[in-house]
């Protein structure tokens, strides 16, 4: 008979093990309902499975803590563009803007425009609003070894907001810069009765020789030999290092700042075309214009480059 219950009990799904042996308890022995107890409890193997899973949950959760660990001590993987520097001969630079000084290391034969970019990464300030000085005005097409940038050479780095560029001229004095410089050509400027007095004293004895078909950088040495508007002589001399423009004469020296000069205007010398008269406007209005004569035409772009820079468009 009770064999009959067991088998009955093992067929039954619907009720627990446990139930059933209570259920039936009267018509079994203590010891029989043990023994029923121990053969329907045997089979556990679910509860190891389980005990295998959290085993292997808590060996995944160990590797992801590791791992986390592991990423938190690692160093970023965000590349700064050295990456790709690997095996190229390379330059120590002295970058100095706005007082501050930055170490920069960059590839000897990576271009002027390359090494703007790296300026940007470095203070912030726009490629197109940098003025970049070596030796003059850096080309950005150009390669710092076709320049002869050497380690730890220092690059002078002058610059502005666009809120500050547009501080000094408003778009109504461009207009009427525009409107004027229009009026200008109706009648070469050397043609003016105010220039001519000046020019009619023929080429001066000791200006520097000019070289046709080329464009230089500006020289290690004031350009000097030339004549200013009253007919004395004038040197200029252009102080990189201070951002200033030195004009000298016999009497005394200005000393400009570059960012203060709002144009320069520049015609070349008819008869003479290889020299140019050339004016820096030190004022809001063409008055405050300081005139120079006789100036040589390989240095033309040079000068107005560096007085203005490739991001004035004005």
């Amino acid at each position: 008979m009770t064999l009959t219950w067991l088998c009955l009990a093992d067929n039954y799904c619907g009720v627990k093990n446990s139930q059933l042996n209570y259920a039936f308890n009267p018509f079994i022995g203590s010891e029989e309902v043990m023994e029923t107890e121990t053969t329907l409890k045997e089979p556990q193997p679910l509860c190891e499975n389980v005990g295998e899973g959290n085993a292997e949950v808590s060996e995944t959760v160990s590797r992801t803590d590791n791992a986390g660990e592991s990423s938190s001590t690692q160093d970023p993987t965000v590349s700064n563009g050295d990456d790709s520097d690997e095996g190229k001969e390379m330059v120590d630079l002295k970058i100095i803007w706005n007082k501050n000084k930055y170490d920069l290391k960059i590839p000897l034969d990576g271009t002027g425009a390359k090494l703007k970019e790296r300026i940007h990464s470095l203070t912030g300030l726009p490629p197109a609003m940098q003025k970049v000085m070596y030796k003059g005005l850096l080309p950005e097409d150009k390669t710092l070894r076709e320049i002869k940038v050497t380690n730890g050479a220092k690059i002078m780095v002058v610059g502005s907001t666009i809120n500050d560029v547009l501080a000094v001229n408003t778009p109504k004095e461009v207009i009427q810069q525009e409107v004027k410089a229009e009026e200008n050509k109706k009648e070469p400027l050397c043609r003016q009765k105010q220039h001519r007095k000046v020019l009619d004293k023929g080429k001066p004895e000791d200006i520097m020789p000019s070289v046709k078909g080329t464009k230089e950088r500006l020289p290690t040495v004031p350009l000097a030999g030339m004549y200013n508007k009253s007919g004395g002589k004038v040197r200029l001399t252009f102080k990189l290092e201070q951002d200033q423009l030195w004009i000298g004469t016999k009497e005394r020296t200005e000393k400009i700042p570059m960012g203060s000069i709002k144009h320069v205007v520049t015609e070349p010398i008819e008869g003479h075309e290889d020299y140019h008269m050339m004016a820096f406007q030190l004022g809001p209005t063409e008055a405050s214009q300081y005139w120079v004569y006789w100036v040589p035409i390989q240095f033309v772009d040079a000068i107005k480059d560096t007085v203005l820079g490739k991001w004035q468009y004005f």
